[in-house]
């Protein structure tokens, strides 16, 4: 292998042609010239010896050698920024960016109003909010605060329970209007039920409860949280969303309550390290009270 030491800004350009797959997809996400980007690839490819990508018919394709490089790279990244959000603390006061990760439903429509009071009571304290509902790698600090809903059991991270999040079968006045109201879990079958697009552990056992819960008998499809609440609120059918999320809204109506209800715990974590950062205490403190009071309706 060659004796430099590639660039770090070379591994960013590297990961974001294999999420992006072409230099000018890459080029328009970083904000550089197509010929820059070109430019890192080959410096790397130099550095490291090793060929990353080829061209194909729709774009680069990445090789084996890169496959392997990618959890590295992105590990690199990850520590890279956790360091630029470390250096923005330093100074007087809570300030400099923390970054925050919660599922698509919670870091829409709960966490907001949360986020605005403490950026009111720390106008310097920056938020980065990431929405996924993948678990971010909090111990590779590729988010500095999670919220999770399951116990995190990784000994260096420090977590809290902030209560359980009631789940139940809603649908629009609109939709029973004209469709009905079910009389029981069966009598789903006979109605439009919004559901998921691809299984997951938690399906499978939610589907061994509810069988009408198949992806077959869905009229609508979509693994995002988010585009299910959409669906509900639209009129589309009946689904599964936050019971506290539905009072809030008086067109909806909660069904079969007495025979479909499930709680969601849910959880604030970071890891153990923050602990002394002035800026994640306060964000880890505030999250936490604020996802408190929601589960309990306040």
């Amino acid at each position: 292998m060659a004796s430099s030491e590639p660039n770090w800004e070379w591994y960013r350009t590297f990961l974001q042609v294999l999420e992006t797959g072409s230099l000018s997809a890459a080029a328009r996400a970083m904000g550089l010239t197509q010929p820059t980007v070109g430019r890192h690839i080959d410096s790397l490819e130099a550095a490291l010896e090793l060929k990353l990508f080829t061209r194909s018919f729709d774009g680069f394709a990445p090789t084996d050698a890169a496959g392997e490089l990618r959890p590295y790279a992105a590990g690199i990244a990850a520590t890279a920024s956790a360091l630029r959000r470390v250096a923005s603390s330093h100074g007087s006061g809570v300030r400099g960016t923390v970054r925050l990760t919660a599922s698509e439903v919670i870091g829409v429509e709960v966490l907001p109003p949360i986020l605005a009071a403490l950026h009111n009571e720390h106008p310097e304290l920056v938020i980065e909010l990431v929405l996924s509902n993948q678990a971010d790698d909090l111990l590779h600090r590729e988010a500095d605060i999670a919220v999770r809903n399951f116990r995190p059991v990784q000994d260096a991270l420090v977590a809290k329970r902030v209560g359980g999040i009631e789940l139940g079968l809603h649908a629009h006045q609109r939709y029973l209007a004209a469709r009905g109201l079910p009389k029981s879990l069966d009598g789903l079958a006979s109605h439009a039920v919004i559901g998921f697009d691809h299984e997951s552990a938690y399906i499978r056992r939610l589907q061994e409860k509810v069988p009408a819960f198949s992806r077959e008998r869905f009229a609508f499809r979509a693994d995002s949280d988010l585009a299910q609440l959409g669906a509900i609120r639209a009129g589309i059918g009946i689904g599964i969303c936050q019971s506290r999320l539905a009072a809030r809204d008086k067109q909806l109506v909660c069904v079969l309550r007495s025979q479909f209800s499930l709680t969601m715990d849910t959880w604030v974590a970071m890891h153990e390290d923050l602990r002394a950062s002035a800026r994640c205490a306060v964000a880890y403190a505030a999250v936490a009270a604020g996802l408190h009071a929601y589960t309990r309706g306040a």
